[in-house]
């Protein structure tokens, strides 16, 4: 695993609020390793699209797949991209309008990704998306096959030029408000998983994986 700081480029430097930018590259790992689904944004034909998806993270290296038709995976093997990922984690709530906002975590990537052609880490690639997904799960379903291969397109993004911000904590209002007789503070935002549902046409007896089961 990296140890190198994030990268500071014109890009990835805060122009506003630079207090909330991270510079540890384990909050880029954690923040991508926790989500579930990340945006793309890329240029098809001159206009502009993002595109929400799942992806996984191996080493310094994002993977993204989808559709060998798919036009936002062709054009982005060919230019370069962006690809966020957001947590929220609060509203704020201030005395003030003005001051209201989110607790969050989020990073963006930026780079040209490259089509993944190596059989191995395709592979490797479809595993670290199916366990961001769903942990241990690539070692109980069955594993694509041939034809199903051929129809995936992996792409392989650097985590290079990346940038992180957080905002946590209580609101900040102006110091004049806080004598308002207006309730501040933070709604706590959570992420929570249900009781699994089996699929109809499941066979009687199979079990819900331990791995579901603890979610």
């Amino acid at each position: 695993m990296s140890t190198a700081p994030l990268s500071s480029t014109d890009r990835t430097r805060l122009g506003r609020l630079r207090e909330r930018a991270g510079t540890d590259r384990a909050v880029l790992h954690e923040i991508l390793d926790t989500g579930r689904v990340c945006h793309l944004g890329v240029v098809i034909d001159g206009t502009p699209r993002v595109i929400p998806t799942g992806y996984g993270r191996a080493g310094e290296t994002l993977y993204l797949h989808g559709s060998t038709g798919a036009a936002s995976l062709r054009g982005g093997a060919r230019q370069e991209i962006c690809v966020t990922v957001t947590h929220l984690d609060g509203i704020v709530l201030a005395r003030s309008l003005f001051h209201h906002s989110l607790n969050y975590r989020s990073a963006m990537i930026y780079g040209t990704p490259r089509q993944v052609t190596d059989p191995a880490e395709k592979l490797a690639g479809l595993r670290a998306i199916t366990e961001t997904l769903s942990p241990g799960r690539w070692d109980t379903a069955r594993r694509p096959n041939g034809k199903e291969l051929a129809a995936t397109s992996v792409l392989a993004l650097s985590l290079a030029e990346a940038s992180v911000k957080v905002r946590q904590g209580p609101p900040g209002d102006d110091e004049p408000d806080y004598a308002l007789d207006v309730w501040a503070g933070v709604v706590p935002v959570r992420q929570t998983f249900g009781e699994p549902v089996p699929d109809p046409l499941l066979r009687e007896g199979v079990p819900v994986p331990a791995g579901l089961a603890s979610w």
